[in-house]
């Protein structure tokens, strides 16, 4: 079996990362930036934490903001007209998921125009060109789409999200900065932190995983354990706050290479219809998902997923294992607030065969370890109701 791994060229980590910026944009020839971000962020002066090392430097930049947090075709569409006529050479997205991934499109169609539609770029497109250079700059600590191959835009006509594969997408340069995350409120920063904890999770026992992968899943569970309560509670906190950024890199390095699970396969769905944030679809999820999984070939990881997640895992069966990693998981999403419930965030249950049947047709889905139906998800919605 031939196994392949996918990573950035370059990456920064630590407070402070962004200050290597000029020398990067340099070192790339690049001279104009496509500031890729969102609103909020330039509200509430995250972004500016990033343009003015920019300025310091005169490197002349033009501001993209109109990303919603379920990016849209239509917002793909509208970004990749604006790239084209701010004459700049390269894509900086300061942001979670949604700059990035926005970001991920329109450096692909601009470099792939056969694919303007968006829409054909769902599943694995063949793309033939790298995107347009990307340097990434995530302000939340969970999607990891710095890091990843993957991106999610939401077909808004369709009502469907489109997970989109594709290498040529990577970010060149992925900084890690965790004193752009200080100022994420208390529930993104808990949504986020267990969207990374479901990548680590997932990536571990989907059926793409080996040992290279394992190794690195392993090493985001043990930290995200370690550090996402203190980073809830105590948002100043350094160590805290830049564990959990480079936690969520390192589920990143790995899950993108491997594949996910029903988990996410379920999530999608509820943010296309409902757009409820992708963070909270997961973390509802994952106990009920890992509990279906708990019989599949994957059910010995369990044990060391309890084992990451803190609990003294000497002497125990399989089957304890199981229990174990599935109440650790649990307490750590209530011990931060954690909706429990799906009507909680306002699913109806009439809606519940037609998640199924989105969940079922995802492509994170395939990847699974057990395999599944329709009419299994649908037991795993209605529990979770």
């Amino acid at each position: 079996m031939i196994n392949r791994f996918v990573l950035n060229e370059v990456s920064y980590f630590g407070p402070g990362a962004r200050e290597v910026l000029p020398k990067e944009v340099k070192r790339l020839g690049l001279h104009k930036a496509f500031v890729a971000t969102d609103k909020d962020l330039i509200k509430f002066g995250v972004a500016d934490k990033v343009l003015n090392v920019l300025k310091e430097a005169g490197i002349p930049y033009e501001i993209f903001s109109d990303i919603k947090p379920n990016p849209t075709v239509a917002n793909v569409k509208a970004g990749v007209k604006a790239f084209a006529e701010s004459g700049a050479d390269f894509i900086l997205a300061i942001g979670g998921g949604s700059s990035i991934d926005t970001s991920k499109a329109i450096g692909i169609i601009t470099n792939n125009p056969e694919f303007s539609d968006v829409v054909s770029l769902e599943g694995v497109a063949d793309t033939k060109k790298k995107s347009v250079p990307i340097i990434a700059l995530p302000t939340t600590a969970g999607t990891a789409a710095e890091v990843t191959i993957n991106y999610v835009i939401t077909d808004e006509k369709n009502e469907k999200k489109m997970v989109c594969v594709d290498p040529n997408d990577i970010p060149a340069i992925a900084i890690i900065d965790a004193e752009l995350m200080y100022t994420l409120p208390k529930s993104l920063t808990a949504a986020t932190g267990l969207d990374a904890l479901t990548h680590a999770i997932e990536g571990l026992i989907t059926k793409g995983a080996w040992e290279m992968s394992d190794m690195f899943e392993i090493k985001a569970i043990e930290m995200i354990n370690r550090y996402l309560e203190t980073a809830v509670n105590e948002p100043q906190n350094p160590e805290a706050r830049n564990g959990m950024a480079v936690a969520q890199y390192i589920a990143g390095m790995a899950f993108s290479n491997v594949g996910l699970g029903v988990v996410h396969g379920m999530a999608h769905p509820l943010g296309a219809i409902f757009d409820i944030p992708h963070g909270v679809a997961n973390a509802l999820l994952l106990p009920y998902v890992m509990e279906y999984n708990a019989e599949s070939p994957a059910a010995p990881k369990y044990i060391h997923i309890a084992k990451a997640m803190g609990v003294n895992t000497d002497g125990m069966t399989e089957s304890e294992g199981v229990k174990a990693a599935i109440e650790a998981v649990k307490a750590l999403s209530l011990s931060i607030g954690i909706p429990q419930k799906l009507h909680e965030i306002n699913v109806k249950e009439e809606d519940i065969p037609a998640l199924a049947v989105a969940a079922f047709n995802d492509v994170c889905t395939g990847g699974n370890p057990r395999p599944t139906s329709v009419a299994e998800i649908e037991v795993l919605y209605r529990k979770a109701f």
